[in-house]
């Protein structure tokens, strides 16, 4: 049975790709960051393995049991804290850094070994931030950048293990992160003018299904006309 390892099933783009391959019958692993996450999880998505993870404490990734096979390793899970460089707190920054950036890399890490096992795919749900950084953006932006060279350089290392690696920029995504960053910037959120995190779905789904003779390495997502 194909398994996925899935950071973020609790909201937003992860909750749909996790809705997806459920659906399907494929197996889940899926990492919640507290107990009462995990057993909501567990209601959602019957049949699932999950795990408590801090995302915040990188360093105690390291306890999470993982499969000896994974087919995909599926890295959804972010934070967002937007404010000015003279502002922001390195309390701050270090949450940005350790969610969107080193705890993706730990559990890529970790997980290796698995994926080669299986000749697997590692996504990172990156940012249009990953790709440019706007004023207010700087600790998210300097993590998704972070995110991006990960990507890239772990397409170049494990290529001779037929590990694929799909770095995925969606723009503005309708789930609750948004309305999160919405208020920071002290303007409405009106969820119909961003893309639904169903698309952003279907895109990673794309990029899992493609057959073995390719590889989606980069895709940008933004809101339809």
């Amino acid at each position: 049975m194909t398994t996925h390892v899935i950071t973020g099933a609790g909201s937003g783009i992860g909750a749909a790709v996790a809705r997806r391959l459920h659906q399907r019958g494929d197996a889940l692993v899926l990492l919640a960051r507290d107990d009462a996450r995990a057993e909501e999880l567990g209601a959602a998505f019957p049949g699932s393995r999950v795990v408590v993870a801090d995302l915040r404490r990188p360093e105690l990734l390291a306890d999470v049991e993982l499969p000896e096979r994974v087919d995909s390793l599926l890295l959804v899970a972010g934070v967002v804290d937007l404010g000015p460089v003279a502002e922001l707190t390195t309390e701050v920054w270090q949450q940005n850094l350790a969610v969107n950036l080193l705890a993706p890399a730990e559990l890529t890490r970790l997980a290796l070994p698995a994926l080669r096992a299986a000749r697997g795919h590692v996504v990172f749900v990156n940012s249009g931030a990953g790709l440019r950084a706007n004023a207010g953006w700087s600790a998210y932006a300097a993590a998704k950048h972070g995110l991006r060279a990960l990507g890239d350089a772990l397409r170049l290392e494990e290529r001779s293990h037929g590990v694929r690696v799909t770095s995925v920029y969606p723009g503005r995504t309708a789930t609750p992160m948004q309305a999160k960053i919405h208020a920071q910037e002290g303007r409405e959120y009106v969820p119909g003018k961003w893309m639904t995190p169903e698309s952003v779905a279907t895109t990673i789904l794309t990029a899992l299904d493609l057959p073995r003779d390719a590889e989606l390495t980069d895709l940008s997502l933004r809101p339809g006309p």
